[in-house]
């Protein structure tokens, strides 16, 4: 199948004393290689190492990195990918299934609104229509520490993020999900996306016949 990539950029004014920040993507290799991570995005790996991640990721077929610049120098990042090859959500083999993964967004440059900005500008100009984009939120996941906000407090804040480019919460018996009523899967089917293709992904996820 064909993964519509279409860039698009946007700036945000801080402070008429400060720079914008450029929100932009899908961000080429090329262009990835020419920038440095801000320190502070450290959740999943350490910046260096998250960067070439990232770089990775926006070399695949089906990947794109949607990022937030100061500068030359990244302070938040979105990720679209096929599902890890040990998750369940790639046992369909389905091409038209993307997984919306990490998101990240330095501390100093928090409350900005910036998740919400690089999640909505990936789906610009119609470019994700023909796929079904889903997210599995893990509470584990979750900065409570930073944050100071409780469990259901930052689940709230997540679905309303998720929300903001229409993805709605789906049930699944997919045990990690439901180890904790405070995870879910929240998933945007495309309004090109097939019925088989639909059908396939309820498979995916009810795999106990009495749930499904």
């Amino acid at each position: 199948m064909q993964h519509i990539k279409i860039y698009h950029s946007q700036s945000l004014r801080r402070a008429p004393d400060l720079p914008e920040i450029i929100i932009e993507g899908p961000v080429s290799p090329d262009n990835l290689q020419q920038l440095t991570m801000h320190a502070r995005l450290d959740a999943f790996r350490r910046p260096q190492e998250q960067l070439e991640a990232l770089i990775e990721i926006a070399g695949l077929p089906e990947g794109r990195i949607i990022l937030a610049r100061d500068g030359s120098t990244i302070v938040g990042y979105v990720t679209f990918h096929y599902a890890d090859e040990i998750e369940r959500w790639s046992q369909g083999n389905m091409k038209d299934l993307i997984e919306l993964g990490a998101i990240e967004v330095a501390d100093d440059y928090r409350s900005m609104g910036l998740g919400k900005k690089m999640i909505q500008l990936a789906f610009e100009k119609d470019q994700m229509e023909n796929v079904i984009c889903f997210t599995t939120e893990y509470y584990w996941h979750w900065d409570l520490e930073t944050s100071k906000l409780t469990v259901w407090e930052y689940r709230q804040m997540m679905e309303k993020l998720m929300k903001s480019v229409d993805m709605i919460w789906f049930a699944t018996d997919d045990p990690e999900i439901c180890s904790h009523p405070a995870n879910c899967l929240m998933v945007r089917i495309g309004k090109q996306v097939p019925l088989s293709s639909v059908e396939q992904f309820d498979r995916v996820r009810f795999q106990q016949r009495f749930m499904y």
